[in-house]
């Protein structure tokens, strides 16, 4: 079974990362496009939650199809830890282009976050009820948040969520070593510690499919779903006054908060799409949700395509992606504006190349 609205939201979540991903120069920006310095939290900051949250809707249906009356099939852990490896090895194969070298390979990344939440969350979702799930997501959201705020880190002491002094960090530099985190930085913002609180986003998701799955397909259900969601917005609003709203440390508060914005996007595809069957204007995003994973590795690896080779030769020769961007857009749009539409541009091909492998009925899967 498929949820339309569902691959929608996908769809929507994969073609903002494009767009925040693929500015024409990171120099000229806008604001929103951006991620939040540090605390805080901006419309780009959503998007790796929203990934997760919907992974975590769609293992509604995708695990039970792998049990017996409720019961987990042998099988099913060979199809989790294999998807888990796929996406592990993706994630290493997109951070090492184009030398892999190893000394210095980032080990942590988006793809590796996403393998390492699932294969977790999945496992705890085939061994626990509904009841122990709450309790768990609970105790791993105030436990993290006691974690980091109590248990005093060396040199920089209790309570530091620093970029350099924060628990996690500290954790990440004395497991992974400093030279294989993000840019050799001093914390990961995809680190192993932080990843813990990652699971409650993924169960959130779960939460909200098995309760979808038993409610009637009615605007009474939206609505639901937006109470929930704006609950969640204030919840999360309120804790992050006392364990602040902060993405690359992946806080208890950017969970509830997060979850709270994806509840209400979920309903506005659900009311659009399955109460009141509007198509016609999910279909680009729709297409681009079912080949989510081909374009999130496709994008990238072009992206390293165009900055790693050059146009010319020389110490001042431009990198494809700049003497693109230069040639088509700047010298026309602006930097700002020209810098935005190469980055809508990038979405439009992407969007392409989905809606041809929709035509052509292939979907990649792990």
């Amino acid at each position: 079974m498929r949820l339309k609205s569902l691959d929608v939201f996908r769809g929507i979540t994969i073609a903002s990362m494009i767009l925040v991903n693929n500015p024409g120069s990171w120099n000229y920006v806008y604001p929103p496009l951006l991620h939040a310095k540090w605390h805080g939290c901006t419309p780009t900051d959503l998007i790796f939650p929203f990934f997760l949250f919907i992974m975590g809707v769609a293992m509604t249906f995708s695990l039970s199809k792998y049990t017996d009356k409720n019961q987990p099939t042998p099988q099913i852990y060979q199809r989790i830890f294999r998807r888990f490896l796929i996406l592990l090895l993706l994630g290493l194969l997109l951070n090492g282009f184009p030398n892999y070298n190893l000394a210095t390979i980032r080990i942590m990344g988006v793809l590796q976050r996403i393998s390492l939440a699932y294969l977790l969350a999945a496992i705890l979702i085939l061994n626990f009820s509904r009841k122990q799930l709450y309790g768990l997501a609970t105790t791993l959201l105030i436990g993290y948040s006691i974690a980091m705020q109590l248990i005093p880190v060396p040199v920089h002491g209790i309570g530091n969520l620093s970029p350099e002094g924060n628990l996690g960090a500290y954790i990440d530099r004395l497991i992974l070593t400093q030279q294989h985190l993000w840019a050799g930085k001093p914390y990961d913002p995809e680190g192993l510690f932080s990843t813990l609180p990652t699971i409650v986003t993924v169960l959130i998701g779960y939460f909200t499919g098995e309760w979808l799955k038993h409610q009637p397909i009615k605007s009474r259900t939206s609505i639901n779903l937006v109470i929930s969601g704006l609950s969640c917005l204030v919840v999360g609003y309120l804790w992050g006054l006392f364990f602040p709203i902060n993405k690359a440390l992946w806080t208890s508060s950017y969970v509830i908060f997060t979850a709270g914005w994806a509840l209400v996007l979920l309903a506005i595809c659900y009311e659009a799409i399955k109460v009141r069957g509007w198509h016609k204007w999910g279909h680009p995003f729709e297409v681009m949700g079912l080949n989510a994973i081909f374009i999130f590795v496709g994008s990238g690896f072009l992206a390293r395509l165009m900055i790693y080779n050059n146009i010319g030769s020389g110490e001042n020769a431009p990198n494809i992606k700049s003497w693109i961007y230069e040639q088509f857009f700047q010298s026309w749009a602006g930097s700002l504006n020209g810098s935005l539409i190469f980055a809508i541009v990038n979405v439009l091909f992407w969007w392409g190349i989905s809606d041809l492998m929709y035509r052509r009925n292939w979907f990649f899967k792990v």
